[in-house]
């Protein structure tokens, strides 16, 4: 249970879901997730949401790595926000050569591919 300061009723506090990520023949579980998304939303959707964080670390972690987004020494605004937009032009870029090299429309499922390999 999430801590609270016990000022207000428990009618009042904000409903939390708690995600248990437990991998298929792993003793433990692998990652556990408080959040607090709207009961609206499916069991599906809510995974969803918590796993795009990957995607965004992920994404964080390559312009970082690759395109120098953490070299910026400068102290004022107007040169990090110059680095920054540049940066992520450069993202932009190297995403659209990816999708243009490698269109998504171009896979195909598995089951096709191993066809056409035995035939």
């Amino acid at each position: 249970m999430p801590a609270y300061d016990g000022a207000h009723g428990i009618e009042k506090r904000e409903a939390v879901w708690l995600l248990i990520e437990w991998r298929d023949n792993e003793a433990e579980p692998a990652n556990c997730f408080f959040c607090s998304l709207p009961g609206r939303l499916t069991k599906k959707q809510l995974v969803r949401r918590v796993m795009q964080r990957w995607r965004i670390e992920r994404t964080y972690q390559d312009l970082k790595d690759e395109l120098g987004l953490d070299h910026y020494e400068g102290r004022r605004f107007p040169g990090w926000h110059h680095h920054v937009s540049v940066v992520l032009c450069c993202y932009a870029f190297v995403i659209a050569e990816r999708v243009r090299h490698f269109p998504p429309s171009a896979r195909r499922p598995l089951e096709d591919h191993a066809q056409s390999v035995a035939a």
